[in-house]
């Protein structure tokens, strides 16, 4: 069997393959550009991340099967960014707040021959109209950091969500049905 290495440090992806009875046997992050090109649509963004992640780690693990993914929030054709200060969070809060986004999960899967496999998720999120207040609670946590759209679904802003169509894992960072057939094709046993 194959190793399977996760192109990502990422402990919400960790968790969410544990789901699927999956282990990896390394984590090794791709650490590449992640620079949106000018006028690039969201979606065709979050493919090239994750191929680009993916060639990245198979290149320093030829014969093993490497599996990455990128998670983008996006406004219209606005992609948000990973919210590295409290301002950016609250900028994306306050875009966010009342209205509807997507949120784009792509994987890739590189077998262990060198073929790669794409897939994309899309999921429609409404959140409610957030107050201030809410705002300044939620920026408070900390929970914002490093995340796309300056917030995490799986912690206190599930509470912010009127709406939801599409894949709740995929929102979280790995979109589980996408990732399991992905796996399945590249030979990795799913628990």
């Amino acid at each position: 069997m194959a190793r399977l290495v996760l192109a990502s440090a990422s402990p919400r992806r960790l968790d969410l393959l544990a789901r699927l009875g999956v282990t990896p046997d390394a984590i090794d992050p791709a650490d590449i550009d992640e620079t949106p090109a000018r006028a690039e649509a969201p979606p065709a963004y979050a493919r090239r991340m994750a191929v680009e992640k993916a060639a990245a780690v198979a290149a320093r693990h030829p014969g093993s099967v490497v599996l990455a993914a990128d998670t983008v929030v996006a406004a219209g054709r606005r992609i948000l960014p990973k919210a590295e200060t409290e301002a950016q969070a609250r900028a994306c809060l306050e875009l966010l707040s009342g209205r509807r986004h997507r949120v784009l999960s792509a994987v890739t899967v590189v077998d262990g021959a060198g073929v790669a496999r794409h897939r994309l998720s899309a999921t429609v999120v409404t959140f409610k109209r957030l107050s201030p207040a809410e705002i300044d609670r939620y920026l408070a946590g900390g929970e914002w950091h490093g995340k796309a759209g300056g917030y995490a679904v799986q912690g206190h802003a599930e509470a912010f969500v009127r709406f939801l169509a599409g894949s709740h894992s995929g929102v979280v960072g790995l979109p589980l049905f996408e990732t399991r057939a992905l796996l399945a094709a590249a030979g990795i046993p799913i628990g």
